[in-house]
């Protein structure tokens, strides 16, 4: 009888220890399921409307000469340093209760940086402290309190993110945007690889945290033998790309499982040379952790032709379904579909049908006859744009409606095409990277979406034989992002017509070979062919003789590309279809219901017209508290704001000192809660920023 008192001892602990687990964010999504949840309530829904600024911190490398630098990342916070990057992905921590600067982390002129970071990885074994970045090609191990390199760890600090990727990726862009995942002493890595036809594999490798050696890796283009290798044409593996976990990826400690989500093979919008469903494209996989090993996979997109790329990590829920508790998987999509699976063994919690595809038009394409959908939950974004859709907020509606009139569209799934297909939701619509948050409490999946109407329109890249084969290498490298006609989208992608005022042509070759921002290195380019695009882009008319007989070797399955990435809108700058075009929702994951859907962000203009709010594109994701709270910024109107979790009403809202393009974090310092967001702006022609604004109550 004298252990019982014990006994209630270690119950009250073990209790105690489960009640912190959502306390801190120590983990990029906060937990290592990452759900975006925090059980402080300190800020709850009645005194939201009381948050002030409690501190900011400015980096001081933001881009506002061309504003295309961004933040996206989340932030963590251990024992009381809060850890994050600035626009040219310095990594830095700050004490986290005034925001003040403990180190930063450079790496001299090379600190220009690719593309964009999500956020960095901690991991401690007694006083052996770490932060674990990627810049570049590389991921590095620094000092936790110093912000020192870790000699030790690979070779002076740094292990290639190229390592047991194979001979081929090494002249090919590998990096990687959102940080891994720790079990044990390994860090499991995804990657960001290029989009068109030379594209690295993506495959999932885990390090090991002290020294850096690769400890194993999971073929996502799987190799002779494997599982799957029959979904892709005989020795696809020696020449496809993508399939990259590049959205990240959750952790199971119990069970020793990473569930990872994974893009599309490249390239996007043609499989010419990959006939086949192309497993593990487009898939939610649960790997063992240790060994990296298969447990099981679903896969969402049958041989995607619409870069339906997986946008967020897999979330781990635990709903009651049926009466029964049970841990599950819950995946959005950018369709804005949820699916749920059975964490054990993959199997859907709600039915999942298979519906028609209607076949391709293209030379050399075969789409796959169907693509699943969930039965529940209802999606969360609307599927079809038709003509009774297009927006009533336009003076040019006549125009509007001839557009629509030569373009595909009236069902999901349409093939991409020469005459152009509707792409709706958008490529960025309906979840997108900043990945939903769920309250545990309650079953409730809050995720953010984009309604955008987007164009996809095939071109041939195949020319005549005395044709200029810049055009031809032009189309197939660079018209994804920069359009045929070199116009850019005016947003992301900048106008390429007037380079000659910036470049020479060997100025703009060496910029091709090296890249910068979001623009990869085209080292896989030869120099001979990098010579023939600057020649095309800047209007050099003098053609090699190699030119004029077009012996450059191509693929030759490759046989379209697109004229970029262009959202359809109105003359106004509005999308084309009626709102909302940007949502919060409320989805009841026990039910399979959708409880609520609230427009998120608005335009002033429309605003001050009388026009009810029509919701934005957004870019970042939600965070729900125990207070009642979801605590979201992304819209493109650069605020960040409060809703009730219950009602989806609007509680509180700040205008930031740039656009919140990125997921809150929320902590506690000598109990006082505080609401972080990085303010970086640079996207959908909105400024750019180099600050974190944290908020709090004011002091009692």
């Amino acid at each position: 009888m004298k252990s019982a008192p014990l006994l209630l001892i270690v119950l009250l602990i073990a209790c105690s220890q489960h009640d912190k687990k959502y306390a801190g964010w120590r983990i990029k999504g906060g937990t290592a399921d990452g759900i975006q949840y925090s059980q402080l309530d300190q800020i709850n829904k009645e005194n939201v409307n009381q948050l002030q600024v409690a501190w900011s911190y400015q980096s001081g490398d933001a881009d506002l000469l061309t504003n295309r630098t961004q933040i996206q990342c989340n932030p963590i916070i251990v024992d009381g340093i809060l850890y994050g990057t600035s626009p040219s992905l310095k990594a830095f921590a700050l004490d986290a209760s005034n925001g003040s600067l403990l180190w930063k982390f450079e790496l001299g002129k090379v600190n220009s940086g690719l593309g964009v970071n999500r956020g960095v990885t901690y991991w401690e074994e007694g006083q052996d402290k770490r932060i674990l970045y990627s810049f570049g090609e590389y991921l590095y191990a620094i000092n936790a309190l110093t912000g020192k390199k870790i000699e030790t760890f690979g070779t002076e600090g740094r292990v290639s993110l190229k390592e047991g990727l194979g001979e081929r990726a090494s002249n090919l862009m590998v990096i990687a945007n959102t940080p891994g995942v720790i079990f044990r002493n390994l860090i499991i890595m995804g990657s960001r690889v290029h989009e068109g036809p030379m594209a690295a594999p993506g495959y999932i490798r885990a390090f090991d945290v002290k020294t850096g050696k690769l400890a194993w890796t999971f073929h996502t283009i799987p190799q002779p033998g494997e599982y799957g290798y029959e979904t892709w044409p005989p020795d696809a593996w020696k020449k496809v790309g993508g399939a990259n976990s590049w959205a990240g990826m959750t952790v199971d400690h119990e069970r020793g499982l990473i569930f990872a989500s994974t893009g599309s093979a490249s390239f996007d919008f043609y499989g010419g040379n990959r006939h086949g469903q192309n497993l593990f494209a487009n898939c939610v996989i649960a790997l063992d952790a240790e060994t990296g090993k298969r447990k099981w996979h679903f896969q969402t997109i049958h041989h995607d032709m619409w870069d339906r790329d997986l946008p967020t990590a897999p979330v781990l829920v635990t709903t009651n379904h049926h009466g029964k508790k049970k841990d599950a998987v819950a995946q959005v999509t950018k369709s804005g579909f949820v699916f749920l699976f059975d964490r054990e063994n993959g199997k859907p919690l709600f039915p999942i049908e298979e519906i028609p595809v209607p076949p391709s038009d293209l030379d050399g394409e075969q789409a796959w006859k169907t693509q699943p959908v969930p039965v529940k939950p209802p999606p969360f974004a609307r599927q079809i744009f038709t003509e009774n859709m297009i927006s009533p907020l336009t003076a040019d509606s006549v125009s509007i409606r001839e557009k629509f009139k030569g373009l595909k569209t009236g069902r999901p799934f349409i093939p991409p095409s020469k005459e152009g297909t509707i792409i709706f939701p958008g490529f960025d619509g309906g979840a997108e990277w900043g990945g939903p948050s769920f309250d545990p409490e309650s079953g409730i999946l809050y995720v953010n979406a984009n309604e955008m109407p987007w164009i996809l329109q095939m071109v041939d890249v195949r020319m005549k034989e005395d044709a200029w084969i810049g055009i031809s290498l032009y189309r197939t490298n660079c018209a994804t992002c920069h359009g045929v006609d070199r116009d850019g989208d005016g947003r992301a992608y900048p106008s390429i017509k007037n380079l000659q005022t910036k470049y020479s042509k060997e100025s703009l070759k060496k910029f091709m070979l090296a890249g910068k921002g979001v623009m990869p290195a085209f080292s896989h380019l030869s120099e001979e062919e990098r010579d023939a695009i600057s020649r095309y882009v800047l209007d050099l008319l003098d053609r090699t003789d190699e030119e004029k007989k077009g012996t450059f070797e191509r693929d030759p399955d490759i046989l379209y590309s697109n004229t970029g990435y262009n959202r359809f809108l109105t003359s106004e700058g509005y999308p084309a279809v009626q709102p909302p075009w940007g949502t919060l929702n409320a989805i009841d994951l026990n039910k399979g219901e959708i409880n609520w859907q609230v427009p998120l962000g608005e335009f002033k203009e429309l605003k001050e017209k009388g026009i009810p709010v029509t919701g934005t594109e957004n870019y970042g994701g939600p965070v729900v508290t125990l207070g009642g709270v979801v605590f979201i910024a992304a819209s493109r109107d650069e605020k960040i704001r409060a809703f009730d979790s219950n009602t989806g009403k609007l509680l509180w809202e700040q205008t930031l000192p740039a656009g919140g393009y990125a997921t809150p974090a929320v902590y506690e310092i000598n109990g006082k809660q505080f609401v972080v967001i990085a303010c970086g702006g640079g996207k959908m022609g909105t400024k750019s920023g180099d600050q974190y604004v944290a908020f709090s109550l004011p002091n009692q």
